[in-house]
């Protein structure tokens, strides 16, 4: 075999830091990208947040910014840069349970939130009980669980006593009376049924339909989750009338008493653009209280200019503070290019709703654009466009498309919109199941098969035809 040398020319992208950097923060939600500028900032003196007060920093466009070439030897890139069916206790009403845990209501306050440990240690403490006794409770309380529920059993509790206790099962189980007589009405159960038998037993005796209730809370709740009319009315020898005021007071409980008393962390999200209509026009502006406002540090650059820079290290934090305004601000630019372009085609859902949203894919937005798809997905990843219909993610707008007899495409989220409208004015007596929904979006000129429709109806979390069955 013969040995020799060869040149080849040859093109390829060069991941410059500059590029590195501008890849990561394009990624960035608008709450990461703040972390990561706080790290910049106290990493670099030349580089400092702009007065809140003082006139909004202005964001040159990409065209613009490509001009603005930095000290020489600096690597630079251009405008268009591109990186290479079970059952569930706690659904088994089809929906029509109430959620306890979405109210937003709360015992206190959050700055004084109130715990179900506290709840309940201060009920005890006003009942005259000894030293055991309160030992006793001391017990169980450190057992529930966030929902109110003690899921271990008389023997298991007894082999977490301490043995200078001594504590006999008999005491075990007056110590869980006395828990489960306390508010709120439930806690202390063992499971779903005792929770809510417990509920029903605190309400009068004279209530109509309590008897019934407790039978099918205690017995049936399989039949009840099935909607099983028949074999309930049969099973509890009761007619439509008491059945209907049985679980109107069933779905009037909570399944989970404790969870008033779980403080859950509020998250806000910032959107990155906003969508007005200006005069017959859908106008796609960038939320300036999203955006950072960076500048040099004019006293360190003044020290640079007299000449005070030992060892070229001002130099080098300057030119990093350059890249990062500039990598900053191409990031907003882009950002708003492609919500630009996502508004221009998605105007029907602007002025009629979800029914009217085309299909939409990265690809073609990454074609318009000039930028590669990859970019796309980076951009509408975790930022948030504010438009008169709501808070949306940008990535919302994309979905893969549905064939029409008549040859068009339409897209899934208005195949999903139409399945909403039709579940929500179907007659509850006689639900629409999967085929008939298939069969009436066929009549639309929309071909949709049963089992699209039935992954399209758990995506908007609704129950089969069989659960949402009025009884």
């Amino acid at each position: 075999m013969k040995v020799n040398l060869q040149l080849k020319h040859s093109q390829h992208l060069a991941l410059t830091p500059q590029l590195q950097q501008s890849i990561r923060l394009l990624q960035l939600s608008t709450m990461e990208l703040d972390q990561e500028l706080e790290k910049f900032l106290m990493q670099n003196p030349l580089l400092e947040r702009e007065d809140p007060d003082a006139e909004p920093q202005t964001f040159p466009s990409l065209q613009e910014a490509s001009h603005d070439r930095m000290d020489s030897g600096e690597a630079e890139s251009s405008g268009d840069w591109e990186p290479s069916e079970a059952w569930s206790p706690d659904e088994f009403l089809g929906g029509t349970w109430h959620d306890h845990e979405d109210e937003p209501e709360s015992p206190q306050q959050a700055g004084n939130f109130l715990t179900l440990m506290d709840h309940l240690s201060a009920q005890l403490r006003l009942m005259p009980l000894n030293e055991r006794d309160h030992q006793l409770m001391s017990l169980l309380l450190a057992n529930l669980d966030e929902s109110g529920y003690l899921p271990l059993t008389v023997e298991e509790m007894l082999a977490t006593c301490p043995e200078s206790l001594a504590v006999e099962p008999e005491e075990i189980q007056v110590a869980l009376r006395l828990l489960q007589s306390l508010d709120p009405a439930g806690v202390g159960a063992h499971d779903l049924s005792e929770c809510l038998a417990l509920q029903l037993q605190a309400l009068p005796e004279s209530m109509e339909g309590r008897a019934a209730a407790l039978s099918i809370v205690r017995h049936h709740l399989p039949l009840l989750a099935a909607r099983d009319v028949p074999r309930l009315k049969k099973a509890l020898g009761i007619g439509d009338e008491t059945l209907r005021q049985a679980r109107q007071l069933i779905t009037r409980l909570n399944p989970k008493p404790g969870s008033a008393f779980v403080q859950s962390e509020t998250r806000y999200v910032a959107p990155d653009v906003i969508v007005k209509r200006v005069k017959g026009k859908w106008r796609v502006t960038l939320n300036r209280e999203a955006m950072p406002r960076l500048r040099i540090n004019a006293l360190y650059a003044n020290l640079m200019k007299s000449g005070r820079d030992p060892g070229g290290q001002l130099s080098s934090q300057l030119q990093e503070a350059r890249w990062l305004i500039k990598n900053v601000q191409q990031r907003f630019d882009t950002i708003l290019r492609v919500s630009e372009a996502i508004v221009e085609r998605q105007q029907n859902f602007l002025e009629h709703g979800e029914v009217a949203m085309r299909p939409l894919v990265l690809r073609e937005i990454a074609d318009i654009l000039g930028l590669h798809e990859s970019t796309i997905s980076r951009v509408t990843t975790q930022k948030y466009m504010l438009t008169p219909r709501g808070l949306f993610e940008l990535k919302y707008f994309f979905s893969s498309h549905v064939g029409t007899e008549a040859g068009g495409a339409a897209s899934s989220t208005a195949i999903r919109a139409l399945i909403k409208q039709l579940i929500s004015a179907e007659d509850r007596r006689n639900p629409l199941s999967d085929h008939r929904i298939s069969d009436i979006l066929a009549h639309q000129g929309l071909v949709v098969a049963r089992r699209t429709v039935a992954k399209y109806r758990e995506a908007l979390q609704i129950h089969p035809a069989s659960q949402r069955k009025a009884l």
